[in-house]
């Protein structure tokens, strides 16, 4: 049993500290405001999480000072909080503690990844990061998931592991943090765009083929930041783009959807009522594709739609008829025999 402290009390967090203490770990479920935390104290429910029960066992505290007796600190606040709630649990950290990033981003004005950002802030973190194909809608319901766990060393990999896995969550192990970091946030902008498809009245033709050379994209300019191919073919990169453009569960998809059908930026971000990761990662993704000359053509028309009042309609029809080129650079008949 290790003792586990999970930072944020929003779905992502309250579905993985159920599922922890489930494990028979003993978990404390750190809420950042006091009206959570005494919201969820009193009903043991989350208002986005129906009929998921917080069981006894799980101690809810209004504030973070519970991490500074634990083994795992898992994070779980939304990405453009990260580095100022590593900079909060600085004072609580002890050597030999393990993070445990949950959360899906990149830092605007850094371009750096979460665990970065993380380790920026404490030094001395033992930083891992956990992703994959796992709305927490499901992993409420204890409906089969799989994720992978990355971490700098395969003992570390295979605690976190051998922590989280159970009958309904599967856990495997990468040593690629900055590929399942990559995937993990730029398919949510790739999401976004499907959404936007979705609001345009587009059929599964189109999502699949955004999907597909959504990856393509996703891959290059991961592979260029040093990140490996396997990766995003795997749960971190495909599997979670796939989940994540095809469910209503998705809040990137769904703010997507009413971009599509001439909402606002500001307007859908509003109905959706919870923060949507990709609007904050797409600056930086743009910004990644020129530092790494990668050609990003999704993510630069989702920047034009969200930013720069581009319309939907005339962003998908850019992508449709832009320069004539083979499917993949390396694939051509002077390499066929």
């Amino acid at each position: 049993m290790s003792r586990i402290a999970v930072i944020g009390a929003g779905t992502w967090g309250t579905a993985l500290a159920v599922l922890l203490s489930d494990n028979k770990h003993d978990v404390g479920l750190c809420a950042v405001f006091k009206e959570d935390a005494d919201a969820l104290n009193a009903t043991r429910r989350h208002k986005n999480l129906q009929g998921l029960i917080i069981n006894e066992d799980i101690k809810i505290y209004a504030g973070i000072e519970e991490a500074k007796n634990v083994d795992i600190i898992v994070m779980a606040v939304p990405s453009v909080y990260t580095r100022g709630m590593a900079r909060k649990l600085k004072e609580f950290y002890k050597e030999g503690q393990v993070i445990v990033n949950v959360s899906k981003g990149i830092e605007e004005s850094s371009l750096k990844t979460l665990d970065v950002q993380i380790k920026e802030e404490i030094p001395k973190a033992v930083v891992t990061v956990l992703s994959g194909p796992s709305h927490a809608e499901e992993v409420a319901r204890k409906l089969p998931t799989t994720c992978v766990v990355g971490a700098e060393t395969i003992e570390v990999a295979k605690y976190i592991q051998n922590v989280f896995m159970s009958p309904v969550f599967r856990v495997y192990t990468s040593p690629d943090i900055i590929g399942i970091e990559i995937g993990a946030a730029l398919k949510n902008v790739i999401a976004l765009s499907a959404g936007i498809a979705d609001g345009l009245g587009y059929g599964d033709n189109t999502k699949a083929a955004l999907i597909t050379r959504g990856i393509k994209e996703i891959s290059e300019l991961g592979e260029k930041m040093g990140g490996y191919k396997q990766t995003f073919y795997g749960l971190s990169g495909i599997g979670d783009l796939i989940v994540t453009c095809a469910s209503m569960h998705s809040r990137n998809r769904r703010a997507g959807i009413l971009i599509g059908k001439g909402y606002s930026l500001e307007e859908a971000c509003k109905e959706v009522n919870m923060v949507v990761e990709g609007v904050y990662s797409a600056k930086a993704a743009k910004s990644l594709a020129v530092k790494y000359a990668v050609e990003m053509p999704i993510v630069n028309e989702v920047n034009a739609v969200l930013f720069d009042n581009k319309s939907a309609k005339e962003a998908v029809d850019n992508l449709m008829l832009r320069q004539r080129i083979s499917e993949d650079k390396a694939l051509c008949w002077d390499s066929i025999e």
